[in-house]
């Protein structure tokens, strides 16, 4: 098997125990290069992660003969100028989510890596989870019958640096394409079209109630998926409290999940509830990297491509009106 040689274009905080390490972990795996902006800080990681080159140029990174994959773990401005220049070096690419700006966005990445004939994968690593893997399981065996519909309810207190007025690019939509429900919306959404398939209809509406940036802190909508269930969701950042769940409904039972954390699954069935209880691993996105590294040694198809990402970014564009 060979083992493939990393570089990220990025090594910002989202690297540095959710992703970074598990390049380094993962079997038949290396990180070899980094790139920052700030040439120091690049130094910096790449002594603490014991990386072999770093460099504050993402055309030099690509560029480097040893290099055979690349990372994007930028904000979601800059996916598209780093991809294209990945997709000309013919590197495969692994970018974090979301996937782009906007659906156009995303699709003209598609596309270009499509025509190019070289693998592109999104950070939804959510897929690869055992925890999301069981529920997939689950649902595929028939353990709440047949799946009707899907309620999502998402809401969060306004962070401090919020109240405070302080710049977060996380809600700044020129930077994040959005706001939370961008951000963190779209891993629901994802791993919802993982269950049960491709959503092929959204409406939805967003509002900003506590004007306290220029992205929307209310989402609502309603989604329909191919496989015929329904779908109802509200997405809230202004909020008294903080609450994370999902409901998938079926005609002999339900499943109840949150997405974010590793609170144990609700399996409701014949009037009595089995709670399942799967921990995420430390460095979280090592599961869907292993999947990618395998797919690119041939012995193995990673869940979250290009392909299903983009349906993921229609969804968001959608229920955002």
């Amino acid at each position: 098997m060979k083992t493939i040689r990393w570089g990220i274009i990025g090594c910002g905080k989202v690297t540095e125990v959710k992703s970074g390490p598990a390049f380094q972990m993962a079997e038949n795996s290396e990180l070899i290069a980094v790139i920052r902006r700030d040439a120091a800080l690049a130094k910096d990681y790449a002594q603490r992660h014991e990386v072999k080159y770093w460099c504050n140029d993402a055309q030099e990174l690509i560029n480097n003969k040893e290099v055979d994959a690349i990372y994007i773990a930028t904000p979601p401005a800059f996916h598209h100028e780093y991809a294209l220049m990945a997709a000309k070096a013919g590197k495969p690419t692994y970018i974090e989510k979301p996937f782009g700006l906007s659906h156009q966005q995303a699709k003209e990445m598609t596309n270009i890596f499509k025509k190019a004939d070289i693998p592109l994968f999104v950070a939804y690593y959510r897929r690869a989870l055992p925890r999301f893997v069981k529920i997939k399981s689950l649902i595929d065996q028939g353990a709440i019958g047949r799946p009707r519909f899907v309620d999502v309810l998402f809401y969060k207190k306004a962070s401090k640096a919020d109240l405070k007025g302080q710049h977060n690019w996380r809600v700044d939509p020129a930077i994040s394409g959005g706001g939370y429900f961008v951000d963190l919306g779209s891993h629901t959404l994802d791993i919802l079209q993982y269950f049960l398939g491709n959503i092929i209809s959204a409406d939805g509406h967003a509002s900003n109630q506590a004007e306290l940036y220029s992205a929307e802190d209310m989402v609502s909508g309603n989604f329909i998926f191919a496989s015929g269930v329904h779908g109802t969701g509200i997405w809230n950042f202004s909020a008294y409290a903080n609450l994370d769940r999902c409901e998938i409904v079926g005609d002999q039972g339900k499943i109840v999940f949150a997405t974010f954390g590793d609170s144990p699954i609700e399996l409701h069935t014949n009037g009595s509830v089995q709670n399942l209880d799967l921990p995420n691993p430390v460095h979280i996105q090592l599961p869907l990297i292993q999947s990618i590294v395998d797919e690119l040694n041939r012995k193995g198809q990673c869940p979250s491509t290009a392909a299903t990402a983009l349906r993921t970014n229609w969804a968001m564009d959608k229920l955002r009106g």
